[in-house]
């Protein structure tokens, strides 16, 4: 049997904790999204006398604090290409409101808080911002928009504060450091440092016979959001189950 005293262990002194780390300002309001990539939903705090425009109709609940006026937007682009020309702007009265905002498309939303730069949308990819992000409508020329099979115009969107904008289908966000090709029907978005041209997939006989004809060609450095699916295609593929009218 051992009958050795065993050592003392100090007890370790109590230290004072340290002092936390400062965590960086928080831009932006707070919001979170659900049901993503396929049907997301966006809930916005607002705090008491702020503002968020939001693309018409797509609201779909909010607090009844809430003070909306209607305003013009794009004018004559977005009259051409059949978008709506209204914009609503929501204002929590009195004290601080939530909203919640549903796109008409089927898919994905993603968010940007700009500080001084600028993001191109595809003409129907706008959600909401905040009052300090300009939203204007920017004509592509008739090369790359008419040829490229979309919208003749762009959004532009600049400024500092938050901006939402929609996909059909999932998104994805890709670096761009040289050059990079998409197909024109699934661009989303992309950010200015970047150049783009409208360019053929071989030759003519791609053009009209193989699916792919018309694509972007993007150069620079920057970003491209990209949607999963397309319109077009879509309907392509349900166009031999449609219900045809008899004859007689």
């Amino acid at each position: 049997m051992n009958n050795e005293t065993p050592a003392h262990v100090p007890t370790p002194s109590p230290t004072m904790p340290s002092p936390p780390t400062p965590s960086p300002g928080k831009k932006g309001f707070d919001f979170h999204i659900d049901g993503q990539p396929d049907f997301a939903l966006l809930t916005v705090n607002l705090p008491a006398n702020e503002t968020l425009k939001v693309e018409a109709s797509a609201m779909a609940s909010m607090d009844t604090n809430m003070v909306m006026k209607t305003k013009m937007r794009g004018g004559l682009g977005r009259l051409v290409t059949r978008e709506s020309i209204f914009i609503n702007e929501f204002t929590a009265g009195g004290g601080p409101a939530e909203m919640k905002i549903a796109p008409g498309a089927p898919g994905d939303l993603s968010h940007v808080h700009l500080d001084g730069n600028t993001i191109f949308l595809q003409n129907s990819a706008f959600v909401a911002s905040g009052m300090d992000v300009a939203v204007e409508t920017k004509w592509q020329g008739i090369k790359k928009g008419f040829f490229s099979g979309e919208s003749l115009f762009l959004i532009r969107c600049s400024g500092h504060g938050d901006l939402w904008f929609n996909t059909y289908g999932a998104l994805i966000e890709m670096d761009v450091t040289d050059d990079y090709v998409v197909d024109t029907g699934y661009i989303v978005a992309f950010t200015e440092g970047l150049s783009y041209d409208v360019t053929r997939v071989g030759g003519y006989k791609s053009l009209f016979l193989s699916g792919e004809g018309l694509v972007c060609r993007f150069r620079g450095e920057g970003k491209v959001w990209i949607q999963t699916r397309q319109v077009p295609a879509l309907r392509s593929w349900v166009w031999p189950f449609r219900r045809a009218k008899k004859k007689g």
